[in-house]
């Protein structure tokens, strides 16, 4: 086996340990995340200001804020793996707290060095920055916004409201996209963080709009703000007058790609009820857990969920090794991931019965919060249509680059190499379109000459490859219209998703299965041994590339009956109570509570 810096590949996963530990053992009653505490909350529509007080005092608020302005962001996936184990406790604690790093987003991409240190300072002494883009009557359609930046003496004079922002009313700063051009169009708009603690309220300044309930993150700031000439000076705008849409786009492709981890947290969360419920639960004489179409259905969840950690944590790490490819990946990440959890979550759902509806203090009773929280991950930052659309829109360059060779695959096998080192992002390398396709993607028939793969996974793998040959003929066959865009072709853009799901699972098994199965825990071992998730996924994936490829296959059955054994078996990462049942990010066997094999 080559020579591999092993401790690396744990380094992820050592991290959200550490969280888990910080954040307390959720089965303590008097825990700030305890169950009760969290529907306490939620039955009141009630603003988690406990839980974020406790974020600020782990230091949540430096972990959105880079290195070289004074944080502790370096790395991507990281950040994932942390906001993950926050969503894991609870998804509007971690929906409400880090809207910060999405306000900020956009001083990281566009700044100027001095004004993204002062916000910087901000929020490392625990300002609360918002992203003021939707507006009541355009929603998502940003070149539509009608809140109007004028110029004055000292700078511009912004009037109009935004809506649906979170925190819009609890923030310090709102980071706000605004019309600078009467007649708008893409260099017609322009970001200024409108510093609230320096506007005055009222006329000239700004008011709050009355926060929405919703029904899912019931206590989040869901509100709005409204500009009332309010006086922003002329150093209040980020990046260069009309390149606010530009950064914008950049921005988004940062945010679309970690709200991943909120997905995948309340799929954690949701995993742990349903296999608890299943295991304690008897019916004919056994636990649910044993008998044969709640496995199958189980386990066909527990894929799914790994099938979105797989496309999830390549993307996040892409976003050091490929930031040109992010229109792309992270487009596949904000559309697929939240689908797959969706029904991960729905079908967990089933099992439960009645338990999936039920409020009050009984061990399931979180599962209806977890199932309503989670529906709002698909619509911020980019709903699945507008991710698809945006897709649809690169289907040319896509099937161009994967006609031709690509010219360096080394961005793709970096990202699937967990035990590589990552390179510094350079922010200055993201681009608003994939120019050279996507190599993730393109690289598959390469792959698959050097992927040592089990017999039945490799048989999945050439499938794959079948298909994926076939879905670029006719991603090339689609013509394009700016306005009305075919049904089909969204249903393209949805399979191109899970395609690019299903080459990233690949990879990752591919470069790092050897390490794993010397040197991680007996249960994260297991997982990787002789393809299991790998192979659960593929049948997963394959059937939305190709519709009935491998429906009704009966290895699938044997496949999702060891995904349960494994979710199912005692063991909890001793110090880290709360973490997730299974998981791709490997742990070593001295952190794991197990003895090794």
């Amino acid at each position: 086996m080559t020579t591999v810096d092993v401790a690396a590949g744990f380094r992820t996963r050592l991290l959200a340990e550490q969280w888990e530990r910080a954040l307390g053992d959720p089965r303590d009653p008097d825990s700030v995340f305890s169950p009760a505490r969290c529907a306490a909350l939620d039955e009141q529509d009630a603003f988690p200001a406990e839980m974020c007080a406790a974020l600020d005092a782990a230091g949540l608020p430096a972990t959105y804020v880079p290195t070289r302005y004074g944080g502790s962001l370096e790395r991507y996936d990281e950040a994932f793996a942390i906001m993950r184990t926050v969503a894991r406790r609870d998804l509007t604690a971690a929906v409400a707290h880090g809207k910060t790093y999405l306000g900020a987003v956009s001083a990281w991409v566009g700044a100027e060095p001095g004004q993204a240190r002062e916000l910087a300072g901000l929020i490392l002494d625990g300002g609360v920055v918002a992203w003021g883009l939707t507006e009541r009557d355009h929603g998502s359609d940003l070149l539509a916004g009608e809140v109007d930046a004028r110029p004055t003496a000292t700078g511009y004079a912004l009037t109009g409201e935004k809506w649906l922002i979170n925190n819009a009313t609890r923030s310090d700063v709102v980071c706000t996209l605004a019309r600078t051009d009467p007649a708008g169009g893409p260099r017609g708009y322009t970001l200024l963080l409108a510093d609230k603690r320096r506007l005055a309220r009222g006329a000239g300044g700004y008011r709050t709009l009355p926060r929405v309930r919703t029904h899912g993150i019931r206590g989040a700031d869901i509100s709005g703000i409204a500009f009332e000439g309010a006086e922003v000076p002329a150093d209040a705008v980020v990046g260069a007058p009309g390149a606010g849409l530009e950064i914008v786009l950049k921005g988004l492709q940062l945010t679309r790609t970690l709200c991943a981890s909120l997905s995948l947290g309340a799929g954690d969360h949701a995993l742990r009820l349903g296999v608890d419920f299943l295991g304690g639960r008897s019916l004919y004489g056994r636990t649910l857990d044993r008998l044969p179409q709640a496995r199958h259905a189980l386990g066909g969840s527990i894929a799914d969920l790994l099938a979105a950690e797989a496309a999830a944590v390549v993307a996040c790490r892409a976003i050091h090794t490929s930031p040109g490819e992010l229109a792309t990946s992270s487009a596949v990440v904000k559309y697929l991931v939240p689908t797959l959890v969706g029904e991960a979550v729905t079908g967990i759902g089933k099992l439960l019965g009645a338990r999936a509806y039920l409020q009050g203090t009984h061990d399931q009773a979180g599962f209806q919060k977890v199932e309503r929280d989670h529906r709002i991950v698909g619509l911020f930052d980019g709903s699945t249509v507008v991710n698809l659309h945006a897709l649809v829109n690169q289907f040319g360059l896509l099937t161009r680059g994967y006609r031709r060779a690509p010219a360096d695959e080394s961005g793709a096998v970096t990202a699937a190499t967990l035990t590589a080192p990552l390179p510094a992002f350079d922010p200055a390398r993201l681009t608003l379109a994939p120019t050279r396709g996507c190599g993730m993607v393109q690289g598959l028939a390469s792959l698959l000459k050097v992927s040592a793969l089990p017999p039945r996974t490799a048989h999945l793998a050439a499938e794959l490859l079948t298909a994926t040959h076939a879905l670029h003929e006719e991603l090339a066959a689609h013509r394009p219209s700016p306005v009305a865009v075919p049904a089909h072709a969204f249903a393209l853009a949805e399979r191109y998703a899970a395609c690019y799901a299903a080459v990233a699972a690949l990879r990752l098994w591919t470069y790092n299965h050897d390490w794993v199965a010397a040197a991680a825990a007996p249960r994260d071992a297991a997982l990787w041994h002789d393809g299991l998730w790998l192979e659960a996924c593929l049948y997963r994936l394959l059937e939305r590339i190709s519709p009935g490829s491998v429906r009704g296959d009966p290895d699938s059955d044997e496949v999702f009956d060891r995904l349960v054994g494994l979710a199912a078996s005692p063991g909890v990462p001793a110090g880290a109570p709360g973490g997730p049942v299974l998981s791709l990010l490997p742990a070593p066997v001295r952190l794991s509570g197990e003895e090794g094999p």
